[in-house]
C-alpha cells in the first residue's frame, strides 16, 4: 500500500530529537491515568479528539489501545457520529462533547450550558482531569499530526 503522505518526521526520530517532551507528555499522561477515570473513556476521548485533528499516528496508536482495553468493538467503529448512535452512556456523552468543545474552542466559544451538561455527570476532579486529557491528546495530534508520523502497524 502506497501512500501521498509526506513524512515529515518518525516516532523514534522525534523521541530522540525531544525526549524532554516525550517525558513531559508522558508524566501528564501518567497523571491522568493515576486519576481514577475511566481508561476506556479516556481512550474514547483520545480516539474522537485523533479524527477531528486528522492524526493518522495518534488515532492508530489510540485503536490499538481500546482494543487491548477491551472497548466495545462498536463504540470504536461509532464514535466519529457518537450523536446519533445511541449506544453511548450519558457520561460518555458529556465527555465527547466536551472533548469536541475542547478541540474545537479556536473556533467557537465553550459555553456555560456546555459546562453544566459536563459537570451533571462529573465531579469537578474528573472534570479536570478530562480536560487534561483533552488537551493532552490535542498536545501530541499537533505533534504527531503536523510531523506526519506514519501510523504504528496493529500487532495481530
Amino acid at each position: 500500500m502506497t501512500s501521498s503522505l509526506n513524512q515529515r518526521s518518525d516516532w523514534i526520530s522525534f523521541e530522540h530529537a525531544a525526549p524532554g517532551v516525550v517525558a513531559a507528555l508522558a508524566m501528564l499522561g501518567k497523571a491522568i491515568d493515576d486519576s481514577g477515570l475511566d481508561k476506556q473513556l479516556t481512550e474514547l476521548l483520545k480516539l474522537r479528539a485523533s479524527q477531528i485533528n486528522g492524526c493518522a499516528f495518534c488515532l492508530q496508536y489510540h485503536l490499538n489501545l481500546a482494543r487491548k482495553l477491551g472497548m466495545e468493538q462498536a463504540k470504536i467503529d461509532l464514535v466519529a457520529t457518537w450523536r446519533d448512535a445511541g449506544i453511548f452512556s450519558r457520561r460518555e456523552r458529556a465527555a465527547l462533547a466536551w472533548t469536541e468543545a475542547l478541540t474545537l474552542m479556536a473556533a467557537q466559544h465553550i459555553s456555560d450550558a456546555q459546562y453544566a451538561e459536563l459537570e451533571a455527570e462529573f465531579s469537578k476532579s474528573e472534570i479536570v482531569f478530562l480536560t487534561a486529557t483533552v488537551g493532552a491528546i490535542n498536545a501530541w495530534n499537533r505533534i504527531a499530526g503536523a510531523l506526519q508520523f506514519p501510523p504504528p502497524i496493529p500487532s495481530k
